[in-house]
């Protein structure tokens, strides 16, 4: 049995074009979209056109993530002060790209099982953990912190969210986080996405890093229109991926609450913060 399993596209369509291909090429018996196809990125409505085609086509299927969440929750509530429509301008702009199509992210599983034909090998997929799609698996979290937060009894527990591949043990349980498609955050701007196999008794798992064409998707931050009306914020999640790194974090340690108080206008603060990168 062979599974492909990839992640947080965010909205590049280029990256998502080359982890379909690959995909295709593998021939998976089944692929998981493991949430945040869409948000922060260009191309959200194109991401999301392309990947119900091959879900109709090929059967893939699909993970709730938390920007599909967030996008969803924009739809239902008007934002409480001009401050939070500003803040989440990105959003808004992704939702106003969406149109219609935003109603297919509300059926969305928050994860899916799945094991071999005749195998107890189970293996759990979401987009972070038991404790919410927020809640991400990178090095630094400890056994003792993950124990409440994975299913018991698995053989294989896959995760995202962080945009940083990884893999690691509790106990008996393996867990892969597959990392980015469109937006990594280890440095390395290649995508990746995951393979599965379950091939004498056990899940063998490959990470797969694929180049793309990068060129495209700065044009297509430019040419969309998001780094003008996504909002100040919009520059970070740009920054984001062009360095492969995450940034926002660093943003809110160190300009949110200065912001949120009224200290200082959210441009100027944006200004400040991308001016102090090295």
């Amino acid at each position: 049995m062979k599974v492909a399993v990839f992640s947080d596209v965010q909205g590049n369509l280029p990256a998502m074009e080359v982890a379909c291909e690959h995909i295709l090429a593998w021939g998976p018996d089944l692929t998981i979209m493991d949430g945040d196809l869409v948000n922060r990125g260009p191309s959200s409505a194109a991401c999301l056109d392309l990947f119900e085609s091959l879900r109709r086509s090929q059967g893939w299927l699909p993970v709730l993530g938390n920007h599909e969440t967030w996008v969803l929750r924009c739809a239902r509530e008007a934002p409480a002060t001009p401050l939070a429509a500003e803040m989440r301008r990105f959003a808004d702009w992704t939702l106003a790209q969406l149109g219609h199509r935003t109603q297919a992210l509300a059926a969305w599983p928050d994860h899916l099982t799945l094991h071999p034909p005749g195998a107890d090998a189970w293996v759990h997929v979401t987009h972070g953990t038991l404790a919410g799609n927020r809640d991400g698996v990178s090095a630094s979290v400890s056994d003792e912190a993950l124990t409440a937060k994975l299913p018991p009894d698995l053989a294989l527990f896959v995760t995202a969210h962080t945009h940083k591949p990884l893999e690691r043990r509790l106990g008996e349980t393996r867990i892969l986080n597959v990392g980015s498609v469109g937006s990594p955050f280890d440095g390395d701007p290649r995508g990746s996405y995951a393979q599965l196999e379950y091939r004498n008794g056990v899940w063998e798992t490959r990470i797969v890093r694929l180049a793309y064409d990068r060129g495209r998707t700065e044009r297509d931050f430019r040419d969309s229109g998001m780094l003008e009306e996504g909002g100040a914020l919009a520059r970070i999640l740009f920054e984001e991926w062009r360095r492969a790194r995450g940034l926002m974090g660093q943003w809110r340690n160190g300009h949110e609450a200065a912001v949120l108080a009224g200290h200082c206008p959210l441009a100027e603060a944006v200004d400040a913060f991308l001016a102090g990168l090295d």
